[in-house]
């Protein structure tokens, strides 16, 4: 199934999207959509790559969090912000336990988590801008599934969101099936270099940079 033709793209895109990793997938896209944050990895080792599913709270509140659970599907990112960064718990161990039930792949917070050692337990895969026991308030109405940005990064609703150890990137829906295959020919051609490389041939000389540093010297 095409990401392109206004149906759902197949779970195995995501789960290839994953894989191949964001880096290779930031530079399949043309070095777009980069969450430019230093993201805590909750779960060393983790990855996946899921569509966003979207929930804008309200300052320093995470009514829509518990709001949004409703909505999550199985292999959703949960995406979490606020109109403001600010070091709150959006998510511990208690709603990160509903959403590994409703099937998340994944949480990304542009915000606090806690109970760290209980989520790692737990194996959500979670990333968070910080690690914080401060709590948040329910009171304030928020928005879900709207377009926010994260990082530098824009997120709509479906977009594709690739995370593991490297950090976060985002893929608009529209352009998954293309970035998709410019990342496997990325990943074939860093496959056939790194063989190059093992038998002793030097990135200065595949890359052709050799010119750039000795090209003009006497």
């Amino acid at each position: 199934m095409s990401a392109g033709d206004g149906r759902e793209p197949d779970p195995s895109i995501y789960a290839e999207l994953a894989e191949l990793g964001s880096a290779t997938v930031y530079e399949g896209a043309g070095r777009e959509g980069m969450v430019d944050l230093d993201l805590i990895q909750v779960i060393p080792g983790s990855s996946a790559a899921g569509p966003a599913r979207i929930a804008r709270c309200g300052q320093g509140d995470n009514l829509m969090v518990h709001a949004v659970m409703e909505r999550v599907e199985p292999g959703d990112v949960l995406v979490l912000t606020m109109p403001e960064p600010e070091p709150v718990a959006l998510i511990g161990e208690l709603l990160a336990t509903q959403a590994k039930e409703r099937g998340a792949a994944a949480v990304l917070l542009d915000a606090s988590v806690r109970d760290t050692a209980e989520l790692r337990e737990l194996g959500l895969p979670v990333w968070a801008r910080w690690v914080r026991v401060r709590g948040a308030t329910k009171t304030e109405v928020g928005d879900l599934d709207e377009q926010v940005e994260v990082g530098g990064a824009t997120i709509a609703p479906g977009d594709a969101v690739v995370l593991d150890a490297d950090g976060a990137v985002v893929v608009a829906r529209p352009r998954l099936p293309d970035v998709l295959h410019a990342s496997r020919e990325r990943a074939e051609h860093e496959r056939v270099k790194r063989a190059k490389l093992e038998s002793g041939e030097l990135s200065y000389d595949l890359d052709n940079l050799r010119d750039l540093v000795e090209g003009d010297r006497p």
